[in-house]
């Protein structure tokens, strides 16, 4: 077992949950701008669709 706090870091799954889990009109969580299908889909995804929706297509979401 490491005890680098490093090694945990950086196995964490990357997601922009927030814990505010409920859908807008639009059909986005109110808390991370995800869609149902991303939602259900992000276990599954690359880091690159991850980080590429996280870095990209979110905070878009979020600024309309």
């Amino acid at each position: 077992m490491s005890t680098d706090p490093r090694a945990s870091f950086s196995q964490a799954p990357l997601t922009p949950c927030i814990g505010l889990c409920r859908l807008d009109g639009r059909g986005y969580c109110l808390g991370c701008q995800r869609s149902m299908g991303e939602i259900a889909r992000w276990g599954t995804m690359p880091d690159t669709e991850r980080l590429y929706l996280m870095r990209v297509v979110l905070p878009t979401r979020k600024a309309s």
